[in-house]
């Protein structure tokens, strides 16, 4: 199975919201790597729930991928900050995904936890600048934060 990383700020969107929601699709992502990352993902995956610009940021609750290959509607709404006027229905430029609540971390993992735990070679959410919302996560390191946060993937 593949693991992934997605980035939220909490006041935007927090895992309580997706807790309620139960699924949401996961719009607004405006960095072409990180959306090739999104149209790499497959349903029945699994995504940490990450926490950014928040106090402390880190991984909060899991996620399960439940859609693929979904046209972001948002790149289409004049009214939306992730507005893109070089993108069109048809030749839309930004694809999602839609997620399904799964768990709240138990034992939240701070970026500081994540950082005395990898190096920037294993984990790129370690990496200084890096500034990507959605990420991969290897296999042993997913296993890992699982162990350390009490999520079962």
């Amino acid at each position: 199975m593949t693991y992934w990383l997605m980035k939220s700020e909490p006041h935007v969107y927090s895992i309580a919201d997706l807790e309620r929601d139960k699924r949401t699709i996961w719009d607004g992502v405006r960095n072409y790597q990180a959306r090739n990352f999104l149209r790499q993902m497959q349903v029945g995956e699994r995504a940490f729930f990450y926490h950014s610009n928040a106090d402390p940021p880190g991984i909060v609750g899991l996620m399960e991928i439940t859609q693929v290959n979904i046209i972001d509607p948002t790149q289409f709404d004049p009214q939306s900050p992730y507005y893109d006027p070089k993108s069109s229905p048809a030749n839309p430029r930004w694809w999602t995904v839609e997620v399904g609540y799964l768990q709240t971390c138990p034992t939240p993992l701070s970026l500081e936890q994540l950082r005395q735990s990898y190096n920037p070679h294993q984990f790129l959410v370690v990496r200084p600048g890096n500034r990507l919302s959605v990420l991969p996560v290897p296999p042993e390191i997913a296993q890992d934060i699982a162990a350390q946060t009490g999520l079962s993937l």
